[in-house]
């Protein structure tokens, strides 16, 4: 018997800017959804979800696959390094080894150095915004949702803060394959940012072994010197954290921008009652995860909600599918301020993986949202002005410009 969903075109630009309506049919009628021609499968529903992430030993997190639109519109798969050898870290790592690299990293990220950050960030915004805003408008995905988050990491990391636009190209650049709509025309510049990426931070990471620091280029150095990791280890995790550390951030930034420009109510609301910005920006991460979904490896034949799966097929776990799973969530598709677990969403992930930079993420955001408020009297959405990245993988605009009062 044939399945409707099977005739659907994932990279069509309309289910791209809003999937919500597709994401509710599969997980009503195909919640582990083989897309057609293709090894990969989507898992939607919320239980299936959270199953997946606990099964690490069916369902490896190592990056083997991606679904790519071909130009005549159907899907395909992108194949990436399966090798047994083959090395992958932090969110595509598996444990062991993703929990050796996990704890190299969460020094520069425990909670007691993000607090000491709090200044830095605050101060940051204060001149982003100063030069993004012209008194009457202010595109914020350039001047702020995009740039606030590099030029953190970047402080994190160890790089010069000079850098932050050419890592802000590379960064966004070398993780559009996995948005699925990259162009053979595209692609070269794709590989070619992947590789500047890398090697940029293979020559700052050699300068810091000879004179370690203290930022993560320093931790990272310190452990390559102790004999904890490679060097092309420690390349690989700096690499992730440039391409994906900003993403997170970036879509919540921009989202929750446009949710307060697009909704005068909540946006008086949220600024009458400042001890609601945070239930908000937890709503804004369910509602508009800023990852639409993570990838999964199948590691031996098995099954998923009654569904086989074939050794060497690949899942696709939507977050933004789940996190408006009405099992779980009353009025999945309204804010609702009052949630009884409000961290309850799956937008950072969820087990092993929960993204580290979780927290750092939150305290960036709800920072400058703070101020967007504190700055304006009102703020509204140009028309026509906002536009999202087209991509299967991230949930984030390409441009958002906002009106200010």
């Amino acid at each position: 018997m044939t399945n409707a969903l099977d005739a659907i075109d994932l990279f069509e630009p309309s289910l791209l800017d809003d999937p919500y309506p597709l994401y509710a049919r599969l997980r009503t009628g195909s919640p582990v959804h083989r897309v057609a021609d293709t090894g990969f499968f989507l898992v939607s529903r919320w239980d299936l979800v959270v199953e997946a992430t606990g099964r690490t030993a069916d369902f490896s997190s190592n990056l083997t696959g991606a679904l790519i639109r071909r130009p005549d519109g159907s899907s395909a798969v992108f194949g990436l390094d399966d090798r047994r050898d083959a090395v992958h870290v932090l969110a595509t790592g598996d444990d062991p080894a993703h929990l050796r690299h996990r704890k190299l990293v969460l020094p520069a990220l425990v909670a007691k150095r993000i607090r000491a950050l709090e200044p830095t960030i605050a101060a940051t915004v204060d001149r982003l915004w100063e030069k993004g805003f012209d008194g009457e408008r202010i595109e914020w995905m350039a001047a702020m949702g995009d740039r606030l988050p590099m030029t953190v990491v970047a402080g994190l990391i160890g790089l010069p803060g000079g850098d932050v636009a050419q890592l802000m190209n590379w960064g966004y650049t070398s993780t559009e394959l996995l948005a699925g709509v990259v162009t053979t025309e595209r692609l070269g510049a794709v590989v070619t940012a992947s590789v500047e990426l890398a090697g940029y931070l293979y020559e700052k990471f050699a300068i810091a072994c000879a004179a370690p620091q203290d930022d993560l280029l320093g931790d990272l150095a310190r452990a390559c010197g102790a004999g904890d990791l490679s060097r092309e280890v420690a390349v690989l995790i700096l690499v992730q954290l440039v391409g994906a550390g900003g993403e997170s951030t970036a879509g919540l930034l921009g989202n929750a921008a446009r949710l307060l420009a697009t909704d005068q109510p909540m946006q008086r609301r949220v600024r009458a009652e400042p001890h609601l910005l945070e239930p908000f920006l937890e709503e804004t991460l369910r509602l508009e995860s800023p990852f639409r979904a993570h990838h999964r490896h199948v590691v031996g034949d098995t099954e998923l909600g009654g569904v086989e799966l074939p050794a060497g097929s690949h899942l696709l776990l939507l977050w933004g599918a789940a996190n408006r799973d009405p099992a779980v969530f009353a009025e999945p598709d309204e804010i609702r301020l009052n949630r009884r677990v409000p961290r309850g969403h799956l937008a950072f992930g969820k087990g092993i993986h929960f993204c580290v930079g979780a927290a750092l993420a939150r305290l960036e955001v709800r920072i400058a949202i703070a101020a967007l408020l504190e700055r304006t009297a009102e703020f509204h959405l140009v028309p026509d002005a906002a536009h999202w990245v087209p991509s299967i993988f991230v949930r984030r605009h390409q441009r958002l410009t906002l009106a200010v009062a």
